[in-house]
């Protein structure tokens, strides 16, 4: 059956780590909003080998063909396939001048909610991606992790060397990071996954300049939490659930400057016991 194609103007807004793909050689999960505000997922896209003409940025708006619903079992509300061939990139990211003014008018129009509402909202209408506003960020926790992707994608990486295009350097990172925050119903605070391509860019960034991942993890949590979490900025979570499991990720942050007026107190450190 003849796959059905939508052009559809999206504006980037998040794309997670690539992960090693059969198909693909490599896979990243892109978030975004169309022009009437929804959100969607373009999924699959082998970003970093497609040309360079159509390899987008954070906050570009594109147009691309998007089919009606996900790839395979993706049930996900606003998942959708993209027609990698028609991506089309339609102007420069949007700017951050004038306290990020072009980039606030587009996502403070969007539905802001607690996880506990996006949590339900999934249940009921299989709604996948949102904006959670937290009350207060406790911490940003850091985890050691395997640091070699898992047997059957190290063979993977083997064939495509031998056999595909040159394969581009794809490090595991052996960390994880998540943060810790609490929303405005919360009952106890939130744990949740950081799978936001800016942190582990920054995170390969820092390893190489600082020579140490563990000085690179620091430097990783002083950003993510002392800076885009910090009292004068008006931090959101961009959200999303992982495929097939609800549960919920920060895959991505948006995090202008606080209005004249705002209080200025998200970063809060738990007290000592």
């Amino acid at each position: 059956m003849e796959q059905r194609f939508t052009r559809t103007k999206v504006l980037i807004t998040v794309k997670t780590y690539p992960h090693p793909s059969v198909g693909y050689q490599e896979l990243v999960c892109v978030g975004g909003i169309t022009e009437s505000g929804e959100w969607v997922r373009l999924y699959p896209i082998d970003y970093r080998y497609r040309p360079r003409h159509q390899q987008f940025e954070k906050y570009q708006w594109i147009e691309v063909g998007l089919s009606p619903g996900g790839e395979g079992n993706d049930k996900r509300k606003e998942s959708r396939k993209p027609d990698l061939d028609s991506i089309r990139i339609l102007g420069p990211p949007l700017s951050r001048k004038d306290n990020w003014r072009e980039r606030r008018e587009i996502i403070d129009q969007l539905p802001h909610h607690t996880l506990d509402e996006l949590k339900e909202l999934y249940h009921k209408e299989r709604v996948s991606l949102g904006i959670v506003r937290p009350k207060r960020v406790l911490d940003l926790e850091i985890a050691p992790a395997d640091p070699h992707w898992k047997p059957e994608w190290e063979r993977l990486f083997s064939q495509l060397t031998l056999f595909g295009p040159p394969q581009k350097p794809l490090r595991k990172l052996p960390y994880t990071f998540h943060y810790v925050f609490e929303c405005e119903d919360s009952r106890k605070p939130h744990r949740a996954m950081i799978e936001d391509w800016e942190l582990d860019a920054l995170f390969l960034k820092e390893s190489d300049r600082l020579g140490s991942d563990e000085a690179a993890a620091g430097s990783v949590k002083a950003k993510f939490l002392n800076e885009m979490c910090r009292g004068d900025k008006d931090t959101r979570f961009f959200m999303g659930t992982r495929f097939p499991y609800n549960t919920w990720l920060v895959i991505g942050v948006f995090w202008p400057p606080k209005m004249v007026g705002e209080q200025l107190d998200l970063v809060q450190t738990p007290p000592t016991q």
